[in-house]
């Protein structure tokens, strides 16, 4: 099996296993790791804090937007096939199916977020481990967009079922500076 081969098969494995929950389950976990994300010193530091709308099973972070009172959330939109910018929506109205079916903010009722003005980053993952590596869907928008993110704290959020022993890598994996799961920050 191919260096390439055994990264998609992960994913698969992975994808799956977070799948196995349950709607219940998975919004019981994702409030446990919204609440240890809350508690870590990581948010708490944060002004600005790029987060996703989780979809296809996913970790949720919608608990940790109705407590994020005092900071300012922002989300991923993707404007092409390879790049992702930052938005602050205007409200509950600037949200519209983007890239893959994934809710986006319209970039016309929303503020562009320069990268170096984000303090924290909660990415989504399909599978990490104890490295901080991570996998996500494939795509690399955040390979990509990372690297301009300077000044931030980088994370994952992502359930226990999804931890594999050692992902391999590529050049491009940018590795995170924690993750996040229903049980630990690891």
């Amino acid at each position: 099996m191919t260096h390439q081969e055994l990264r998609k098969s992960i994913r698969k494995e992975k994808i799956k296993a977070r799948d196995s929950y349950t709607a219940e389950e998975r919004a019981a976990l994702s409030e446990k790791i919204c609440k240890n994300i809350l508690e870590s010193s990581e948010y708490k530091s944060a002004k600005t804090i790029m987060i996703y709308k989780a979809v296809r099973g996913e970790a949720s972070l919608s608990y940790l937007e109705a407590n994020a009172f005092d900071k300012t959330l922002v989300y991923p939109l993707c404007i092409s096939t390879e790049e992702m910018i930052a938005l602050k929506p205007h409200g509950e109205d600037s949200w519209q199916p983007g890239y893959k079916n994934i809710p986006e903010p319209v970039r016309e009722l929303s503020d562009l977020i320069d990268p170096k003005d984000i303090d924290l980053v909660i990415c989504p993952c399909s599978v990490f481990d104890e490295n901080h590596n991570r996998m996500g869907m494939g795509a690399g928008f955040y390979d990509r967009f990372l690297p301009k993110c300077v000044n931030a704290t980088i994370v994952a959020a992502a359930f226990e079922a999804q931890k594999y022993d050692d992902i391999p890598v590529d050049p491009w994996d940018k590795p995170m500076d924690s993750v996040f799961t229903e049980l630990k920050k690891y």
